[in-house]
């Protein structure tokens, strides 16, 4: 699994080619100004490639939730602009908000070997996230052969990445796609051990299959974040108003029953750092204390895991040789919140150990906190990183043909 056996761009002539290139920029945006770009930035080896190799390259993303209507607040124009930027060169934008309309393809006829141009945001088409084979054939008719290097959108069926991968006659895997694949798949199919797994978030439910796969794969699983509440209830501690999903409280029993079974190590918080109240907004100042995780006050709530938790989970985290993180310690959007987030974070830039976070709040916790560039890899897709790490087929990736 961990080398990914799709034809990648390296295994193409694009010279001359129509090359349509599935890309993530699901960016934020603010004011039309783009908050965090690190999804373009991924994106860029993968482009300046098609280009240096003489082909035409037409870019197609999604960006936000429109739901099939137009919204011009989630136009891809200002990606058009930053991209241009970042590359020296110009991405000319095809605005068309049937993404494959009249100007779209009137710029891709006049298009020459090493131009760039971008399509209007997928979504905008109601048929993009059912996968409808009308849209599929219009993107596919644009191009001679199809790149998806959108790994956050991997775990998705949608007409973009596998519906117009089926209809063109040549496709492949870019950079982005390669490397997430094979850190994912190499930590979770052939790890350098000791493998350590740690999981955070607020809900057990989003991790029910990940907590499951991990603890067959790893030697020792780590949960911290609101998800850690439901399992402390199930070792029959009371937990106060803190986060908890009653229905799946069995389910934890079992977690707990399984990882002693196969010998592995569960790390739940033994303290925890405990407020009145959510606070309000989420980085508003609080009052806190700090409890035993078997002696939460029935008024109050875990908001974040406690320093001898702390010490614990960056023990283990030290000791490893691959380690897979995703998901915080606690509220890391609020600064008396981040400690047990920053603690963790701590520990894995300054272990020589394979580090990998998993996208969504991890990569931005750790971002946000100044210690991305001492991880050896930051996914740049959330669920699309945890469905992998459930071992799930990934729909995007099996689309694309084998080499």
């Amino acid at each position: 699994m961990a080398k990914l056996n799709k034809k990648s761009v390296d295994d193409i002539n694009v010279k001359g080619q129509r090359v349509l290139c599935r890309c993530d920029f699901n960016v934020p945006l603010k004011g039309g100004v783009i908050t965090d770009e690190n999804r373009l930035v991924a994106s860029l080896p993968t482009i300046k490639k098609l280009v240096a190799d003489g082909g035409r390259v037409i870019l197609c993303s999604h960006l936000g939730k429109p739901k099939g209507t137009v919204k011009p607040e989630l136009s891809l124009a200002p990606v058009a602009k930053r991209l241009s930027e970042l590359l020296g060169q110009e991405v000319k934008f095809a605005a068309d908000d049937t993404v494959v309309g009249e100007n779209a393809k009137a710029a891709v006829a006049a298009m020459k070997d090493g131009e760039i141009i971008l399509l209007e945001n997928t979504r905008f088409r109601p048929e993009e996230e059912k996968n409808g084979e009308a849209f599929a054939k219009e993107l596919a008719s644009l191009c001679d052969v199809y790149v998806d290097d959108a790994f956050g959108t991997a775990h998705r069926a949608h007409c973009s990445n596998v519906g117009v991968a089926a209809c063109a006659p040549v496709s492949a895997v870019g950079y982005l796609m390669q490397k997430e694949i094979e850190f994912l798949g190499n930590a979770v199919e052939a790890p350098v051990r000791p493998f350590v797994a740690i999981l955070g978030g607020a809900k057990v439910a989003d991790k029910l299959n990940v907590i499951s796969n991990l603890l067959e794969k790893c030697d020792t699983l780590i949960i911290g974040g609101g998800m850690a509440y439901t399992f402390l209830k199930a070792q029959g501690y009371g937990i106060g108003t803190s986060l908890c999903d009653d229905t799946k409280i069995d389910y934890c029993k079992e977690m707990i029953e399984k990882a002693a079974k196969l010998g592995k190590k569960l790390l739940l918080p033994i303290d925890t750092v405990v407020t009145a109240e959510f606070p309000n907004p989420i980085d508003a100042p609080i009052e806190t204390a700090v409890v035993d995780a078997n002696a939460i006050p029935a008024d109050k709530m875990g908001m974040d895991i406690g320093p001898k938790t702390r010490a614990l989970f960056a023990e283990a985290a030290k000791t490893a040789k691959t380690v897979v993180w995703n998901g915080p310690m606690g509220v890391f959007e609020n600064p008396v919140l981040a400690e047990g987030t920053i603690a963790v974070a701590k520990a894995l830039a300054e272990t020589d150990a394979t580090t990998i976070i998993g996208g969504g709040d991890s990569a931005a916790a750790v971002n946000s906190l100044g210690f991305g560039d001492k991880m050896s890899h930051i996914s740049t897709g959330g669920g699309a990183s945890l469905e992998y790490l459930e071992g799930k087929e990934m729909p995007g990736v099996a689309a694309v043909q084998d080499k």
